[in-house]
């Protein structure tokens, strides 16, 4: 059998990442510096390459390679820059804390590049096959990014939970999937598409596929019901690996939802997004009820994860390019807001300090006018109060999902965002309001200042600006749509 070379342009960020992962393991055994400045620059510098590549080989048109189990589009080079972006910045907060916390290895950066692989694989995945060993690269990453820190009891039951719920959430959607093969003989996401389109599909198997599928995405994303480990690994966790885990990944989540349910299972909208709607009205009312009690602020963040993720779900289960492309900017806006949230958590740490209770942000006014106010265009916009990005956001997907005649969703959402408002308020209160019960100068280096500084500016930016990034969105919902 003769098997044709296919077409490399298009995975070449992936092909030169994995050679570069090489490269940086191997210099890394010769290095000694316990801050491991050379594996940070290497690091950075694979990111940065790696956006290079992708902005100068992408096209607003759809490239199928590998026996279309790869697929290039607009979507996918600005999702996989969203993530080089997210893992650089994070990698810049958290260079500080992790030295002082004896966690900077060869092994935290090269896993975060292990796990950079697997979001972009699955960002690119047009098969099933694809989308489960992207899925399984970045989520072996994590669990062992969240159990680097050995000497922790709570981080390594953290990552103990973390890892026997994942495996059960990548065992039930691995059964959808094979339930969608058996419905419809294929693996391939365009192919299954078609099978449905013409009728061919099993219906009977294709919806308990479809039933497997859905909670497995469920657990990706953290929706209620199945959310339980979110709040104790966002607690139990480094902070840093806390960052990690609550931005980047939910933009792989977010292109392997759409590749499954928009692109392989569009004929079943009216199946799925009953699924959707539920999980995103009870992600709404636990995540924002429930962060009300916490005196943790990681944990609250957590619980605010939950809701978010809820008003993601509102725009994908609207099932047009509408409510995909809101769903796109609310992704995109999220990460940048929890980049900001957790690098002011990381920034007020120091060694043998985690600032990690609510009563640590007391008084950050009087200590630093500066950080209290760039905390606060963060709250702001995750509660979804204009100017900011956050309630553009919360708007573009409302929008979508009234325009969809989802009027009752849309009215349950308003009624728990005004809930949720009050828990990021409080920290507005704490850090003005009330007198400081910690005295010490915020430490952290300047790098991560400057650049804390400017993400918190780009949600006020963006929140008064942000047309070009909605059309960014648009556009390239409409370019991926388009391979299908």
């Amino acid at each position: 059998m003769i098997f044709p070379m296919p077409e490399l342009t298009p995975a070449l960020p992936e092909i030169f990442l994995l050679g570069a992962l090489s490269v940086i393991l191997i210099l890394d055994l010769m290095v000694d510096d316990p801050k491991r400045f050379l594996t940070f620059m290497l690091t950075q510098a694979a990111l940065a390459v790696c956006a290079v590549i992708t902005i100068l080989t992408s096209s607003s048109s759809v490239v199928h390679t590998f026996d279309n189990m790869y697929v290039a589009d607009m979507m996918t080079a600005v999702l996989k820059v969203g993530v080089y972006v997210c893992v650089a910045v994070l990698l810049i907060y958290s260079r500080s804390y992790i030295v002082s916390r004896g966690l900077c290895k060869g092994e935290f950066y090269t896993l975060s590049l292990f796990a950079v692989l697997g979001m972009m694989v699955m960002i690119s995945a047009g098969s099933f096959l694809t989308l489960y060993l992207g899925l399984e690269l970045m989520s072996l990453s994590l669990y062992a990014m969240v159990a680097l820190q050995r000497d922790s009891h709570v981080a390594t039951e953290a990552a103990m939970k973390y890892f026997v719920l994942g495996a059960l959430a990548s065992g039930l959607l691995l059964y959808g999937m094979s339930m969608l093969y058996g419905a419809t003989g294929s693996l391939d996401i365009g192919k299954v598409l078609d099978a449905i389109k013409s009728g061919q599909a099993n219906p009977n198997v294709l919806v308990f596929g479809i039933v497997f599928v859905v909670a497995g995405l469920g657990f990706k994303l953290g929706a209620v019901p199945f959310h339980m480990w979110v709040p104790d690994v966002y607690h139990g966790a480094p902070t840093a690996v806390t960052l990690f885990i609550g931005s980047a990944p939910k933009l792989a989540a977010f292109a392997f939802v759409l590749r499954l349910l928009s692109g392989g299972l569009q004929p079943m909208l009216h199946d799925w997004s009953q699924m959707l709607a539920i999980l995103a009205v009870l992600s709404m009312a636990i995540g924002n009820i429930t962060a009300i009690a916490q005196a943790n602020i990681k944990r609250m963040l957590a619980y605010s994860t939950i809701s978010h993720m809820g008003f993601l779900l509102l725009g994908i289960l609207s099932g047009n390019v509408n409510g995909y492309s809101s769903a796109m900017f609310y992704v995109l806006v999220y990460a940048l807001m929890t980049l900001g949230g957790f690098g002011m958590i990381m920034l007020m740490s120091r060694e043998g300090f985690e600032a990690d209770k609510l009563d640590d942000f007391r008084g950050l006014n009087a200590r630093s006018p500066w950080h209290a106010f760039i905390m606060l265009l963060l709250m702001f916009s995750m509660a979804g109060i204009p100017p900011t990005v956050g309630f553009y956001a919360k708007f573009s997907v409302l929008q979508a999902a009234l325009n969809s005649g989802h009027l009752g969703l849309v009215i349950a959402a308003v009624l728990f965002s005004l809930i949720g408002a009050f828990y990021y308020l409080r920290i507005v209160k704490l850090m003005y309001f009330d007198a400081p019960v910690d005295n010490e100068p915020i430490a952290g280096g300047q790098d991560a200042r400057i650049l804390l500084g400017i993400n918190g500016l780009a949600v006020l930016v963006l929140g008064i600006l942000p047309q070009s990034l909605m059309a960014l969105c648009a556009r390239s919902i409409q370019s991926s749509l388009l391979g299908f």
